[in-house]
């Protein structure tokens, strides 16, 4: 007939009927003859393979269907506060932002809308997690923090801290508030010091090095009491060291390094303690003289080191004379005694000589040279 128009939707399709430009009703799959004499009437067809409606007038639809909207769409209508999990045959596929609108097309795919608030928390739960990791839409949607061992992490919501987590994976929604997470180190950290000019109390300028360990023991007040707890705590092991060094001499600072450790332990330690901060232990590596001062040091020592020589040379010495005396008061009361040393000697004598020539007998001559006191 020339009055009416043939419609054919498929099976996996939908029409929508406008007449004058207002909608009509919704054609399922099926053959249709649509009378329009003056040719008001369009027919948009949709395919529902891809169940989310595309089409500008959601707004328009949803009023017009009014009760009968659910026989043909499914309706994602969120609140503010309200994240929308889109699952299509049972499997999470999208997700929809707070405040959000949208229809999907009933029929191929089942299509189902999980509502999830966000007045309580803003945690993920972990398998909605492992699914939008599969999408890729972890980062898009949430902020995503890892907490390793030995690590803390802290979660700011809106500038305010909200969370202290432990070690584990995990995830915030990301909407219409910022979130942020920070990881806070708790192992034991070695902190340096190095190349700090100083004056004793004897004015001597000299150059320390210094190292300590730290760990931290409170996060939240690690993080929210100071601007930056590491250079927090290098200021103080500065002014430590400063304080330390200038009440001892330089014959105390290199005759007792323990003490000076001790006393810029004990005052870091009262320093850092509020700011959730623990010194494990402080110790100087090196105490460097200038050039004209290492001279004198060796100087002195070279000067001590002689004189100890000189000691002990003369107490050597001493030894060695009484000990000589004490063998000439043993000679000569024992004339045996005196025949063997004589008898050393004339060894000690016959050792060195090349050629001996006798006359009258060697009785003669060890009469002659050696003679027994009467």
């Amino acid at each position: 007939m020339f009055w009416t128009k043939r419609v054919v939707i498929g099976d996996g399709e939908r029409g929508l009927v406008y007449r004058n430009r207002q909608f009509e009703r919704v054609l399922n799959a099926g053959v249709y003859r649509i009378y329009d004499p003056l040719n008001r009437v369009e027919v948009n067809v949709h395919g529902i393979a891809q169940p989310e409606y595309t089409g500008r007038d959601v707004d328009a639809l949803i009023a017009c269907l009014g009760p009968d909207l659910g026989a043909n769409f499914v309706l994602a209508d969120l609140g503010t506060d309200e994240v929308g999990l889109v699952l299509k045959n049972g499997k999470l596929e999208d997700v929809l932002a707070p405040g959000t609108r949208k229809l999907y097309w009933r029929g191929l795919v089942r299509v189902e809308v999980q509502r999830i608030s966000m007045a309580d928390s803003l945690e993920v739960p972990a398998e909605v997690v492992r699914r939008l990791r599969q999408l890729g839409r972890l980062s898009s949607v949430t902020a995503v923090t890892d907490v390793p061992a030995e690590f803390a992490g802290l979660v700011f919501i809106d500038g305010k801290l909200a969370h202290v987590l432990p070690p584990g994976a995990y995830a915030f929604w990301n909407f219409r508030k910022n979130v942020v997470a920070e990881v806070i180190d708790l192992r034991v950290q070695s902190v340096e010091v190095s190349g700090q000019e100083l004056l004793t109390r004897d004015k001597v300028s000299l150059r320390v090095n210094l190292a300590a360990s730290m760990r931290v023991t409170d996060p939240v007040a690690a993080r929210t009491k100071v601007a930056k707890f590491g250079d927090h705590l290098y200021r103080e092991l500065q002014y430590g060291l400063r304080k330390a060094v200038s009440v001892k001499t330089l014959d105390e600072l290199l005759g007792d390094k323990a003490s000076l450790d001790a006393d810029i332990f004990a005052y870091v330690r009262g320093k850092v303690d509020e700011f959730g901060l623990e010194v494990l232990g402080v110790g100087v590596k090196d105490v460097i003289l200038p050039g004209e001062m290492k001279d004198i040091l060796n100087s002195v020592v070279q000067a001590e080191k002689a004189a100890q020589a000189n000691v002990i040379r003369r107490r050597e010495e001493a030894n060695a004379t009484r000990s000589l005396l004490n063998t000439a008061k043993l000679v000569e009361e024992s004339p045996v005694l005196m025949r063997l040393k004589e008898l050393e000697a004339l060894e000690k004598v016959t050792e060195k000589v090349d050629k001996l020539t006798v006359f009258g007998g060697l009785d003669g001559v060890l009469k002659q040279l050696v003679t027994m006191k009467q």
